[in-house]
């Protein structure tokens, strides 16, 4: 190939690439369909000097030409932190606030049985028997005893890893295996009620029943209503296999397994939101009423986040769901 001869026969073409492509969104039809055109060119014009005349500053400012008339022909991908953005603003707070209905009355059930079970553990002497003997009851409740110590068994740092990802792991159990009806879910949201129901009726039962609320009360409230989310999230999507409506049933497990997606990464930041409360603010020196406080704090943050950003995003249409572009097209229901 003729270097000189092919450089002159085409520059005219690359000049005017080169312009077309500057000037981007302003073009008219006309002028949108000629960059189209001799970005084709230039591509083609690319292959050819490769492979004959494989010039370096040739192939470099072909490359280069080629390169930036290919981003304003197809248009560019959104940022990375505007994804981020669209996520945390829009996406996570409607997912949210759409399965309002099913956490809530997981939060409710829960709240009910935790407390009866508390109190027919707190005065009921035979029943504290078979959780612990008596021995073992007492240096779990008595000052200092492992109620307390619990959470400030190590670095607090290391704490929070180890409580982050056992809430993690508790709620991704119901999130993804609540597509098995429902029962996984119940199974643990029952353990979970257990545990705390056991706490509390043994604190209570010795006198330390302040003690209790006051190291489970700055993170549990946020911690639990993160798992209250997870819950109620997997029995509709159990509930979405026994009853998909007027989809079919591949089309509605695909389209709320999507949002189950959304859930569990939010609330995996939410979680680790609620472990390092656990870890810093619950053992630290602050007064009760001021752990507390910082709880109540947290919690209320997060509630308005789904109940204001949320329903102003489901109200503008957003389901949680991913972008048409990326979900795939699905056939209409009659």
């Amino acid at each position: 190939m003729d270097l000189d001869a092919f450089v002159t026969a085409h520059r005219a073409e690359w000049d005017r690439l080169a312009e077309l492509t500057k000037r981007g969104r302003a073009l008219r039809g006309p002028e949108a369909d000629e960059l189209v055109t001799l970005y084709q060119r230039a591509a083609t014009h690319l292959s050819a000097a490769r492979s004959g005349a494989p010039d370096p500053a040739l192939l470099a400012r072909l490359s280069s030409l080629v390169t930036q008339a290919r981003a304003a022909v197809t248009g560019t991908h959104n940022p990375a932190w505007r994804e981020f953005g669209l996520f945390f603003s829009r996406r996570f707070p409607a997912a949210l606030y759409r399965g309002r209905y099913w956490w809530l009355a997981c939060a409710a059930v829960f709240v009910v049985v935790t407390g009866l079970l508390g109190v027919w553990i707190a005065k009921d002497p035979h029943v504290q028997a078979t959780l612990a003997p008596p021995e073992q009851v007492k240096a779990m409740t008595a000052p200092g005893g492992k109620y307390e110590s619990y959470y400030s068994t190590g670095p607090a740092a290391s704490f929070a890893a180890q409580v982050w990802t056992n809430n993690a792991w508790v709620a991704a159990t119901c999130l993804f295996l609540g597509v098995l009806g429902g029962v996984p879910v119940v199974l643990a949201l029952g353990q979970n009620a257990l545990n705390v129901a056991a706490g509390l009726g043994l604190m209570t039962a010795a006198g330390r029943g302040d003690v209790f609320f006051g190291l489970i009360l700055p993170h549990g409230l946020l911690e639990l209503t993160a798992v209250f989310v997870a819950a109620g999230t997997g029995l509709r999507l159990g509930w979405t296999v026994l009853n998909p409506g007027n989809r079919t049933r591949a089309t509605a497990l695909a389209q709320e397994g999507r949002s189950v997606v959304v859930l569990a990464l939010g609330l995996a930041c939410v979680l680790l939101v609620s472990g390092v409360v656990e870890a810093f603010v619950t053992p630290s020196g602050l007064p009760t009423w001021a752990r507390i406080g910082i709880g109540v704090v947290v919690e209320a943050a997060f509630l308005a986040y789904v109940f204001v950003l949320g329903g102003r995003a489901a109200r503008a249409g957003e389901t949680g769901d991913l972008d048409s572009r990326y979900a795939g097209d699905t056939l209409p229901a009659a």
